[in-house]
């Protein structure tokens, strides 16, 4: 089964009408949830969406967007244990001539661990892990 990672920057093209590659998003979004058996994401990711959303556009339009992917069966939310959370931390500190966050090293990390090598993103730090940005 082919899966794909989402972004919190995907996440935000997607559902913010406002956001510069919104036009881009949706379409590759409705692809995606074609074309591939499972997107992924993390509680992480959903976090800074969630936070995102809800700043620029609402609680109505944030809580919609995590009903929506927390009871989606194509997208599964992968829940960080310490164990991840460590090996993101020494990523960091390998790559500490990058302004990766915390977030972003964790996603390498479960993709690392799934196999996944394309990640929904418009956010050029997975490009430079070595990722396949799309669209």
């Amino acid at each position: 089964m082919k899966k794909l990672f989402v972004d919190t920057s995907a996440w935000v093209a997607v559902v913010n009408r406002r956001d510069q590659y919104h036009t881009i998003a949706v379409p590759f979004y409705k692809k995606a949830l074609k074309n591939y058996g499972q997107l992924l994401t993390t509680n992480l990711v959903a976090a800074e969406t969630y936070v995102l959303l809800r700043l620029d556009s609402g609680l109505d339009v944030a809580l919609g967007w995590w009903e929506k992917i927390s009871t989606s069966l194509k997208i599964q939310v992968v829940y960080i244990d310490p164990d991840i959370t460590t090996e993101a931390v020494k990523l960091l500190r390998k790559f500490d001539d990058q302004t990766f966050s915390l977030t972003d090293a964790v996603s390498f990390k479960v993709m690392e661990r799934g196999g996944i090598e394309e990640a929904f993103a418009f956010d050029v730090h997975f490009k430079v892990a070595g990722f396949t940005m799309l669209p």
